[in-house]
């Protein structure tokens, strides 16, 4: 799979997978979950599922057998233990998983979560997933070979932009101090910042369909961000970290992060951000 780059029938079984493990483990707990069923990782924002749990097993067992001697680093895994992170800095080809983006949507009843799922060499993102279940919506991207949603081309929206700059942003009362300041840089005269709506692999969707100007987020676990960002750069958008590099999987970055649909909205973002 690697060696002879991304063949659109890999991408096909993957994302059969993803379906498969979303209608046995996520579909059947959505809206039936009992309060057993949840819990608080770090905080009360900060939620798992025992649908959290069982996809990423099955996803983790599934997507090593279709690429032996392949990694995961995974959400919950990552949780239960740090070090696992590591995989992302080794030479070995690491599938990124968050199982469900978007717990607490999830956890509500509401529809705006996803699966994302991403396929990385040496720091490279090759191929991203990005699946929402309920309205059955798959979005594929093959690094070099576009994105597409639900088969059909997609692109970010290249037309003049009219009206307010529209910003999903990470929530500034859970940011740390400077990444704080800098997105509320963003509330100034022809820039419309929201939160992000609780998944921001849908907020990364968003943006490469057109129906988002640009993303401004302040973490960077790289299953929230390595499908999503690979997503829009195929279709045609860009992305930046606060320094005016790429994002790193493995971290160190500086934030916040941009995702747009263009450079030249991705440049002006980012200069808002840094007061530039």
């Amino acid at each position: 799979m690697i060696d002879e780059g991304f063949p659109a029938e890999c991408s096909e079984r993957v994302a059969a997978v993803i379906r498969e493990v979303a209608a046995a483990e996520i579909l059947p707990r959505f809206r039936t979950l009992t309060a057993d069923e949840v819990a608080q990782k770090s905080g009360p924002h900060d939620l798992v599922t025992v649908a959290d749990r069982l996809a990423e097993e099955r996803l983790t067992a599934a997507l090593t057998g279709l690429l032996p001697g392949s990694a995961v680093v995974g959400e919950e895994a990552v949780a239960d233990d740090p070090s696992v992170y590591g995989a992302l800095r080794g030479d070995r080809p690491v599938w990124i998983v968050d199982p469900i983006d978007g717990t607490r949507p999830f956890v509500r009843g509401e529809a705006g979560f996803c699966t994302l799922v991403a396929l990385a060499h040496r720091g490279e993102v090759l191929a991203s997933w990005t699946y929402a279940p309920v309205p059955d919506t798959m979005a594929t991207a093959v690094r070099g070979g576009g994105a597409r949603l639900d088969g059909a081309a997609l692109r970010a929206d290249a037309s003049p932009r009219t009206g307010a700059l529209t910003v999903a942003v990470s929530d500034p009362e859970h940011s740390a101090p400077d990444p704080r300041r800098a997105l509320l840089r963003l509330r100034t005269d022809g820039v419309a910042p929201r939160p992000c709506a609780g998944s921001a692999g849908l907020e990364y969707l968003a943006v490469a369909r057109g129906a988002l100007d640009a993303t401004a987020f302040c973490w960077e676990h790289a299953w929230d961000h390595a499908a999503g960002l690979l997503l829009v750069t195929e279709a045609g958008g860009a992305q930046t970290t606060a320094a005016g590099v790429p994002f790193r999987l493995a971290g160190g970055n500086a934030l916040p992060l941009t995702a747009a649909r263009d450079a030249e909205t991705a440049a002006y973002v980012r200069e808002l951000l840094t007061g530039a």
